[in-house]
């Protein structure tokens, strides 16, 4: 019963999808494990699973693994998936992406991940949070929390189903 209710506080807690927008995620320009610019808005147009994380977030570090699993399944058919560092560190965070083996795309949003999280519809800014953003640059669904298996899955069938 606590369970349910700390997870209906949380649905609560967010913003509904109609207040939610991609446009701050477009607008910004992060920076890639080699540490160069890589300006979000090259992934307009593709249906997207986008995810803040922090290294020393445990739900996050389970999550990892089934969003790479959603990215080898997917990538072929046009699913991008994003993981969105709230770092600065580069190396620590290449190294932490290689540990875990992570194989879609791995973005550090340095000082500016607070605040790009708050704008994209998390305005507490907890982690791990996933945004799904389908072909058209809206975003279908949200999570705060650590995404399942299944969810992914659903997740990315739903993107892929959008056109």
């Amino acid at each position: 019963m606590a369970r349910c209710l700390f997870l209906l506080g949380l649905l609560v807690a967010m913003p509904s999808l109609a207040q939610v927008t991609a446009a701050p995620l477009f607008a910004a320009t992060l920076h890639d494990l080699d540490d160069k610019p890589f300006a979000l808005a090259q992934l307009k147009g593709k249906p997207l699973i986008v995810n803040f994380w922090a290294r020393w977030c445990g739900p996050c570090k389970k999550e990892i693994p089934e969003l790479t699993a959603a990215h080898d399944k997917y990538a072929k058919r046009g699913l991008v998936v994003v993981g969105i560092a709230l770092d600065d560190k580069v190396e620590a965070t290449k190294d932490f992406a290689k540990a875990y083996e992570m194989r879609y795309t791995g973005l550090l949003a340095k000082e500016g991940g607070i605040a790009l999280m708050q704008a994209a519809g998390n305005p507490k800014a907890v982690v791990p949070f996933t945004l799904l953003i389908d072909r058209k640059g809206n975003v279908v669904g949200s999570k705060l929390g650590a995404m399942a298996h299944e969810e992914i899955e659903a997740a990315a069938k739903q993107l892929l189903g959008a056109k």
